[in-house]
């Protein structure tokens, strides 16, 4: 039903209704939660519909398959998204009216999904969206984060994190599917025998934490392709049961919480001992599961593993899921029977890798004794994947430093980033200058070994979402101009550069940027009583808070302007207004003070009347993908 056909008013008020009757309503006496609700199934039933068809397709054509695994994809909200991509914003909208509704307050009911946190997941979310819109068959896997991250309350300029509830508006787009539910193993103990000739490995008294998938879709743009997300949920295989009967609840629940634990919360504070243990089953929890469900469909299809390689690529999107790698490599090996060679081959031509940072204490490195005790067959394929990588260096270099510098495993530490040299057919900066920077300086040994592997993605964004859904006045500009064109093919917007000395749309520009200062402004009133000088120039740095990220920087820069205005008022000083928004990780001290500092400097800015005419700054708290739309 829908997926050739553009679905017209009637028929989207039609399915609203039938839906609203489901739940056990009707439109006159269904609440504006209800409604959402309503549009949320309407929305999901023509995705799920749209992408079943569009992976039969890919499938009878035998088409390469994308998996893109990331410990966090920030999706912003779906029932926006997925209206506008659908291009059926005017039908919902007209719908919804006839029924006494406003869709833009269906749209503030729902909660931004608490899958991600900054660029990393961001990237993921644009991914998922390219995919799609250029119609390549894609899924994506990550965590189903009970709590997200976290909910930022600045108090007193001082950062406080809250549980970021948001499934109970958010499961609405979620697709519970327990018949491919995942074992995931933890801890126990390797027996390696052999019998006949044969080597056998016995992994045995484990603990076993159960992944349940949840899907969800993600539509491209003209909903021709729709990509899917699957998210994890950990649940306990069991309790125990002698414990229960001797009326001990808390050691026959205790299991349960350790396992669950795993999805409750997207980067625990990893600076004590338990929470990088926590951080570890996470990256395992992710990987087992996906890498297997992977697995699964490909046999599915194939009913061999021999030509895995060739019709799947595996993206690595930064480190976290590394462990797929010798993941892939164990089931290949253990479960599969190929030999070491054949495994390590189908291995390295399955596997690519995404760097997001040169800085080294970025580039994970986890203690080989919390491999050893918690995932101890992982530790042997890690060993096994070591020993064939330094090899592979000695005989190349011939040079003791490069082999300690290069190696997977050494001096007790496992390091991530060089485990996905080893393992991956490709590796990629995400700028031109990043890029640059790892194949001359930090990745400079690998890349003279195997210069082959290493590529340039430049990031992109989901220009869609910031342009079509977010910027009504500067699309419908656009579109008068030079046509639909852009909003499939980003290179389309060169055409506008006949117009960069055309005075009538500069000024069309000038008129549309300043209602856009003018609604930004309004919300900043509404929510925090602040007056923004809409005639100031806007300066805006919107990312995770992080040295790195040169916050602290900025706010020097300010503060010396500050300071200047302080001594001379009347100097010749273009107004600007400062915009901040950033979480800093709950263990991150020095990040935690930069907030403070930042929110410190937005109150001393007001204080002197002179001063906050030309300069001001002003915090938004708890951002989000939301936040960045208005």
């Amino acid at each position: 039903m829908f997926v050739e056909t553009k679905l017209t008013t009637a028929e989207i008020k039609k399915l609203l209704t039938e839906r609203l009757e489901e739940m056990g309503f009707t439109p006159k006496n269904a609440s504006d939660e209800m409604f959402y609700k309503a549009c949320a199934g309407v929305v999901r039933k023509i995705l799920t519909e749209k992408h079943n068809h569009f992976m039969e397709e890919s499938k009878a054509n035998r088409r390469k398959q994308t998996y893109y695994l990331c410990m966090e994809f920030l999706l912003g909200r779906s029932l926006t998204n997925s209206i506008y991509t659908l291009n059926l914003a005017p039908e919902f909208q007209e719908a919804l009216k006839e029924m006494g509704v406003k869709m833009e307050n269906l749209f503030e009911l729902e909660p931004d999904a608490g899958l991600g946190n900054g660029g990393l997941g961001r990237l993921a979310a644009c991914f998922m969206d390219a995919l799609a819109t250029c119609g390549y068959p894609a899924i994506g896997y990550s965590i189903l984060y009970e709590f997200g991250i976290f909910k930022q309350k600045i108090i007193d300029c001082l950062q406080s994190e809250l549980p970021d509830n948001w499934l109970p508006g958010g499961e609405v787009w979620l697709e519970r599917v327990p018949e491919q539910t995942v074992d995931v193993n933890f801890g126990g103990k390797v027996e390696e025998f052999w019998d006949y000739g044969y080597h056998h490995v016995l992994y045995k008294d484990y603990t076993t934490v159960k992944a349940v998938p949840y899907d969800i879709m993600i539509s491209g743009y003209d909903g021709k392709g729709v990509s899917m997300l699957r998210v994890w949920s950990a649940q306990s295989s069991a309790i125990d049961m002698d414990a229960f009967n001797r009326g001990d609840y808390v050691k026959a629940f205790g299991q349960d919480s350790n396992a669950e634990a795993i999805s409750k919360v997207l980067y625990p504070n990893d600076n004590h001992p338990a929470g990088k243990n926590l951080r570890l089953r996470q990256q395992y929890f992710l990987v087992s599961a996906s890498v297997a469900d992977i697995v699964r469909r490909h046999m599915d299809l194939y009913g061999t593993l021999e030509n895995f390689a060739e019709k799947n690529a595996i993206h690595i999107n930064d480190t976290h899921p590394a462990l797929g790698i010798p993941e892939l490599m164990l089931i290949l090996w253990d479960d599969a029977g190929l030999s070491g060679d054949e495994a390590w081959h189908i291995t390295t031509c399955s596997v690519a890798y995404t760097n997001h940072t040169v800085l080294a204490e970025a580039l994970e490195c986890w203690p080989q004794q919390l491999f050893e005790t918690l995932l101890p067959r992982v530790w042997q394929i890690l060993q096994e994947i070591a020993r064939r990588w330094q090899e592979k260096v000695e005989s190349f270099y011939h040079d003791p430093e490069k082999t300690a510098k290069m190696a997977v495993i050494w001096d007790g530490v496992v390091r991530m980033a060089n485990l996905c040299i080893a393992g991956g057919m490709a590796i990629n900066g995400v700028s031109a200058l990043h890029s640059d920077i790892l194949r001359h300086d930090v990745f400079r040994d690998a890349c003279r070994m195997e210069p082959e592997k290493f590529k340039n993605v430049t990031n992109g964004i989901a220009y869609r979402r910031w342009l079509y859904q977010s910027n009504p006045g500067l699309t419908q500009l656009l579109r008068d101009k030079i046509g639909d064109g852009f909003l499939k093919d980003g290179s389309e917007l060169k055409k506008l550069d006949v117009f960069a000395d055309d005075k009538a749309v500069l000024e069309q520009l000038r008129k549309i940027k300043k209602e856009n200062k003018e609604r930004f402004a309004k919300f900043v009133k509404k929510k925090s009583g602040l007056i923004l000088d809409t005639d100031s120039v806007f300066d805006a740095q919107v990312k995770r808070l992080h040295e790195y990220k040169r916050q602290h920087l900025n706010a020097m820069h300010i503060l010396a302007q500050y300071n200047a205005l302080q001594e001379n008022p009347d100097m010749d000083f273009t107004p600007k207004t400062y915009i901040f928004a950033a979480k800093a990780a709950p263990g991150y001290y020095l990040a935690k003070q930069t907030i403070q500092m930042i929110w410190a400097l937005s109150a001393e800015t007001r204080k002197n009347p002179r001063t906050s005419e030309k300069l001001s700054v002003y915090c938004l708290e708890n951002y989000c993908v939301t936040l960045s739309e208005l």
